[in-house]
């Protein structure tokens, strides 16, 4: 039997923070998300895609649950996270951690992420595709509530992998997101289950 899951997808693609936190227009990640995207979609799950290029948030002064009158943008965003029975960032390497964007977008939040598995994917252009990104954000998630599964899914030279257009020229990781997704799934539903029967705070 395959149980709907909604997943929320997390596209990190950022640089550096001025004003804002601002995004690479040339984005290879953009292709990986949307390629993730589309194996959940076939898996019968609902997807929804967070992109800081269109959330546009500020830094972050409040956080949500402090916040007198959020804006309609950020009651959407939270509906979105709350409502998702999991979470996957896709995520680039900077400076050997993940995107301030993405850092900025998450931790607007908090209880929301409670007792909900997350699985990461990261990707670079080079070999090490993007551990160290990975490994921070496995640290993130675990202080948000929502602990990471074993499995990865690491992509070394994402332009090997993706074409310019986003699509897959590596077959090879049809099977791969076949396995990590099929870990994703059993630790989303196994949490969901727990959580039916209440959680400990």
């Amino acid at each position: 039997m395959i149980v709907l899951i909604t997943i929320c997808i997390f596209i990190s693609i950022g640089t550096n923070c001025n004003h804002r936190c601002s995004v690479r227009r040339d984005r290879k990640g953009f292709g990986v998300a949307r390629w993730i995207e589309k194996k959940l979609e076939e898996r019968r799950h609902r997807v929804y895609f967070i992109d800081p290029m269109e959330l546009d948030l500020p830094l972050l002064d409040r956080m949500y649950k402090e916040m007198v009158s959020p804006s309609e943008k950020f009651v959407e965003l939270r509906d979105k996270i709350k409502n998702a029975e999991g979470y996957i960032p896709v995520t680039p390497e900077y400076n050997r951690s993940t995107s301030g964007v993405l850092k900025n977008t998450l931790d607007y939040f908090l209880e929301e992420y409670y007792f909900k598995p997350s699985a990461i994917v990261s990707y670079s252009p080079g070999m090490f595709a993007g551990i160290n990104a990975a490994q921070q954000l496995r640290l993130i998630f675990a202080e948000l509530g929502s602990p990471s599964i074993p499995c990865s899914l690491a992509i070394p030279r994402v332009h090997k992998v993706f074409d310019e257009n986003g699509h897959l020229i590596d077959e090879s990781y049809d099977k791969r997101v076949s396995k990590f997704l099929d870990e994703f799934e059993w630790y989303v539903n196994a949490l969901t289950t727990q959580r039916s029967k209440g959680t400990p705070y």
